[in-house]
């Protein structure tokens, strides 16, 4: 093995030798559990505009640690790939590219246009599904899927037909969210709420009889045009003698109604509230319930359109407000103007304000999809990990409103609608279809709808449109319901409560069984990641490194501001002066993992993956010691003895073994990484290495116990190795190459080895205990060390005080192994009565540990010393003391765990008594 681990020098080639082989595929009726135990996790598929970001390559990480995991448990496992046409986003960049070449797509026309979407699709749409493959995601790539690929888009159609012939589809009008650029509408996914500053004016409605006026307050003073209605509180004693008078609304020839609705909050504002149904969703609805008429004002380009009076027309929303308000104020129907900050709902890839618009769209009955959906999620089909985000979609899923499905593009998938000149609706599968169910001649001319599917609908189908639906295909049976869906909670109703909607009602099953939702990525502060705060990181930049002017220009691309870019500036080359090392892809994944509790946002704070690097460099020279320990040398024959370190490490392996398993199965994935990181790091590696060094270098050690010691590295480093492998592929795999003949281990890859699952008749708690009174000692040793400046080189005298007979017994038995760890010259036991020198005190349980400190010890650190750790055992005997006196606790906790929490008590208060005395015997000097 090379002396120092190059991620660079072997994931690139694994990954490759992985893919040929076709190890990511399902082994079928090769699985140990049999083709039936089935394993299935469906790839919330990317956009196919997109590039990996810091939640993608967590979510990803999960995925594939849940999936490598299963398949070496055997199952059989699939994990389907695939990515979204992402409708906008794709359109937009098309449309971007074509702009720059001095056309656009309407003069190419919808045809030519889909043509240079998929040209475009084919030549630069794989960034996302390559970067996945850095991440060592282990899907099978064989089964690749699009949205708008022939199989996908049949079953889009298919869903839509069905939907219309139950009548659960149909076409309505109602307000959405329209882009003015786009001129399409959009999810409220695709709306960003951005705080900034407005103003709010108060203007004077003069009543229709000339008596009064009531003031009402508006942020958006340009859709009075379209008020319909003043609204009060029914109870507001201020303006109860004004519900049912009409209202002379300025700059028009209309009168409108004075309304009351619970709805109107009487403390804001003036307690007025003008409402337009048109033009505010809030106000829509107050309309519904007063059947109050419907007033577009607006064209889709957000002009005012000939609703409007005859001097606003043609102007642009922003223009006919400046207009507006200074026409009332020139009718003095100004109050006054005040600053106030407002969300103003923006679109996410335009950047324009969303505008509330009336329009005819497509819907589906969401309310009677909902129904089964939500049972579903009831009765435990479907369980949310962690369950409080069950809560969520049930608020959302009881006050589901119909969906919108249509979008003004032409990307997509076209709505399966012709229209005859009349304009009545004929849905089909095609338009030969539509004409032979309808009896419509060639002579009857249809045109098909110009309008194309949300992109969340076919996503929607997502679990078994991938598996081949509407055919019956094997895959189906196999694999549906998938297992668990790794999601964030942002997409809970857009996706996952769709899918589960849609699943029910074609397959008469749920889409899988968990719901994993986990939390956002978010900086070392707690910040949201943008590219406005100059704070993105990128997963590849992690795994392969970035100097630090290429990141400057990175982070600081299509930026306006001069004075935005300075700041980005700065700010990145004080947190990277130097750029960005390359870490490698398992301490990200590792990284990732380690931060991933469940349903909790996380910060990620490049400094843990520089300790994961480290963890990783740790782990190849733990391997290059097994080798150069092992290699030479025959393991095989069962002629071997197992020394109490063995014994120890091989039982820690097993409760570690349990522990990953507990783990995983709650979706700790902390907890999980933790487990394996503490027994790699602190036990094999810091501890049973160095006992492993008097067995394998001392001249009088028997070959049995030699080969036992050495079989033991090997082993259990090939049991950890397959442990860590979910989260770490490649580093594990590297050396699994190198030790498996050496551990017995057959097989090409050790992704498909069996993952290790505990014995319990292999823990032996006599050698867990022994070991850590060993531990105990050489840790007492090497603090007092620490604590007087003693060099670790210099051979120390060691004396044992107030030892019960076990600890003489392991000190006879272990004392070659103290002596080696903690580079001890002598040691001597001393009999109850026996005189100690003055010395530096440890404890191990009751017994002391002393290293006189004539020539070494300076009385006045030692003191401090002691003094410090009477203040810990001090807090630690108060603490227990009360946690014994609290009357809930002794009553209510299991009779063991009260007697433990009793012994420890003893325990520190012996302690406490013996530092006690020993800080005495040092004041007396």
């Amino acid at each position: 093995m090379d002396k120092t681990y190059q991620p660079q020098a072997i994931e690139s080639r694994l990954y490759q030798q992985w893919e040929e082989n076709g190890y990511f595929a399902p082994a079928g009726s090769a699985a140990t559990r049999g083709e039936d135990s089935a394993y299935c996790i469906m790839i919330p598929p990317p956009n196919v505009t997109g590039s990996l970001h810091m939640g993608h390559g967590f979510q990803e990480t999960i995925m594939d640690t849940l999936i490598r995991y299963h398949r070496m448990q055997g199952y059989n496992t699939l994990w389907q790939p695939g990515t979204d046409h992402a409708g906008i986003a794709t359109q937009m960049v098309v449309e971007r590219q074509l702009e720059a070449a001095s056309t656009s797509r309407k003069e190419l026309g919808r045809d030519k246009f889909i043509e240079k979407v998929w040209e475009w699709k084919e030549q630069s749409g794989g960034t996302i599904t390559r970067q996945l493959r850095r991440m060592g995601a282990s899907p099978d790539w064989s089964r690749e899927r699009f949205t708008m690929d022939d199989g996908l888009s049949n079953a889009v159609q298919e869903v839509f037909v069905r939907l219309y012939e139950e009548a659960l589809i149909y076409r309505g009008t109602r307000l959405v969210n329209w882009d003015p650029k786009l001129h399409t509408a959009v999810s409220d996914l695709e709306v960003e709420q951005e705080e900034e500053n407005g103003s709010l004016w108060h203007y004077k409605y003069p009543l229709a009889d000339g008596s009064g006026h009531l003031t009402v307050a508006t942020t958006r003073p340009e859709t009075m045009l379209g008020d319909m209605a003043v609204a009060v509180h029914p109870d507001d004693e201020r303006y109860k003698s004004f519900i049912g008078k009409d209202i002379a609304l300025p700059l028009t020839e209309r009168t409108i109604p004075v309304i009351a609705d619970d709805y109107v909050d009487m403390e804001f504002g003036t307690g007025c509230v003008k409402i337009t149904p048109a033009h505010d969703f809030n106000d829509y609805e107050m309309g519904q319930r007063h059947n109050l008429p419907l007033m577009n004002i607006f064209t889709e380009d957000a002009t005012l359109n000939d609703n409007a009076p005859q001097q606003y027309r043609g102007m642009d929303r922003f223009a006919a407000r400046k207009q507006i308000v200074k026409d009332l104020e020139a009718l003095d129907l100004l109050e006054k103007v005040e600053p106030h900050k407002l969300k103003v709902p923006r679109g996410d890839r335009t950047k324009e304000v969303i505008e509330p618009f009336l329009t005819e769209q497509w819907y589906v009955d969401a309310k009677t999809l909902a129904k089964p959906a939500i049972a579903a999620v009831e009765n435990g089909d479907i369980n949310f990990v962690p369950k409080q985000w069950e809560n969520t979609y049930f608020a959302w899923m009881r006050d589901i409103q119909d969906w919108c499905i249509s979008r003004q593009l032409w990307w997509g998938h076209r709505i399966p609608a012709w229209y005859d000149s009349e304009n009545t609706i004929y849905v089909g599968r095609s338009e030969a279809e539509v004409r032979e169910k309808n009896n419509l001649g060639a002579d009857i001319e249809l045109r098909q709808d110009e309008d194309v599917l949300d992109t969340w609908f076919s996503s929607a189908l997502w679990t078994f449109s991938t598996l081949g639906w509407p055919d019956d295909t094997p895959e189906q049976k196999i694999f549906h319901p998938s297992s668990v869906l790794v999601t964030g909670f942002d997409i809970i109703f857009f996706w996952v409560a769709r899918m589960i909607m849609m699943t029910l009602h074609f397959k008469q099953e749920v889409p899988f069984h968990t719901v994993y939702v986990h939390g956002l990525v978010r900086d070392s502060h707690g910040q949201k990641m943008s590219k406005s705060k100059g704070n993105v990181l990128d997963p590849i930049d992690l795994i392969d490194g970035i100097e630090l002017d290429p990141l400057i220009e990175k982070r600081t691309s299509g930026m306006m501001q001069p004075q935005q870019k300075e700041k980005i500036t700065k700010q990145t080359k004080k947190e990277f002066p130097d750029g960005i090392n390359a870490y490698g892809t398992d301490a990200l994944r590792f990284t990732y993992l380690s931060l991933a509790s469940t349903g909790r946002d996380i910060k990620f704070d490049v400094g843990r993956i520089e300790g994961f690097r480290n963890f990783c460099n740790k782990i190849w020279n733990a391997a290059r010691y097994v080798l150069m320990n092992s290699e030479e040398f025959d393991l095989s024959g069962d002629n071997y003895e197992l020394s109490l370190a063995d014994r120890w490490i091989i039982s820690r392996l097993q409760e570690t073994e349990t522990a990953v398993a507990d783990a995983v199965a709650q979706y700790r994935f902390d907890l999980a990484s933790q487990a394996i990181y503490e027994f790699f790091w602190n036990e094999y590696c810091d501890w049973y290495l160095e006992l492993s060094k008097p067995v394998l270098w001392a001249e009088d050690a028997s070959p049995e116990l030699q080969l036992g010691t050495r079989r033991t590295l090997v082993r259990v480093l090939e049991a950890a190795l397959r442990l860590l492998h979910p989260m770490m592929p490649f580093i594990t795999e590297e050396i699994w190459q190198r030790i498996k003949g050496l551990a017995g281990a057959e097989g090409e890859t050790i992704m498909l080895q069996a993952f290790p699952c505990a014995d319990n008749s292999k823990v032996d708690a006599e050698a867990i205990d022994a070991i850590e009174w060993l531990k105990r000692i050489i840790i007492g040793v090497r603090n007092i060390r620490g604590e007087m400046d003693i060099s670790p080189k210099k051979h120390l005298a060691v004396f044992f005080k107030n030892g019960s007979p076990e600890d003489q017994s392991r000190l006879d038995d272990n004392e070659p192994f103290l002596k080696k760890l903690a580079n001890i010259e002598s040691i001597t036991w001393l009999n109850e009565g026996d005189e100690a020198p003055m010395s530096a005190t440890a404890l191990a349980g009751e017994m002391e540990v002393l290293v006189p400190m004539a020539g070494l010890i300076d009385t006045e650190a030692e003191k401090a010393r002691i003094n410090k750790e009477i203040d810990k055992q001090g807090k630690e005997v108060k603490r227990l003391s009360g946690k014994l006196g609290n009357e809930k606790f002794v009553s209510n906790a299991p009779t063991d765990v009260v007697e433990k929490e009793k012994a420890k008590l003893a325990e520190a208060e012996s302690a406490l008594q013996k530092l006690q005395e020993q800080l005495d015997k040092l004041s007396a000097l």
